[in-house]
């Protein structure tokens, strides 16, 4: 991945973030961090293959997890999606949700030909 956040998604994301804590060692810059992050979650790579350039593979996975489990993901997700929306660069009449990964409850089975479901209430 050779295109890195831009400023105008940065802007959008740096608010998202939470503030550092404490004092100690100089925190790792998010916007680097992030950039590293997204650069193995979009090349597939493994940490231990990130660049130099984006810091600690390190600091970039344990980042990872705590946005993760501080909601911040999600956050993110939802400003992009308001933001597009906003404009008009969605179309809500185009959706597409997938199951597919929840199991199908026993004695529930779909009806191929109506696309009903049969044993639902």
């Amino acid at each position: 991945m050779d295109e890195e956040l831009r400023d105008e998604q940065w802007v959008l994301i740096a608010p998202l973030l939470p503030k550092p804590k404490g004092r100690g060692r100089p925190r790792a810059e998010d916007r680097r961090t992030l950039n590293g992050i997204l650069w193995v979650l979009h090349s597939g790579a493994r940490w231990k293959d990130l660049p130099p350039k984006y810091g600690s593979r390190s600091t970039c996975h344990r980042r990872l997890q705590q946005w993760q489990d501080q909601g911040v993901w999600e956050g993110i997700r939802l400003t992009f999606l308001r933001t597009l929306d906003a404009q008009a660069k969605l179309d809500w009449n185009e959706a597409f949700l997938d199951g597919s990964f929840v199991p199908s409850k026993k004695g529930v089975k779909i009806s191929p030909t109506a696309g009903k479901v049969k044993g639902a209430p």
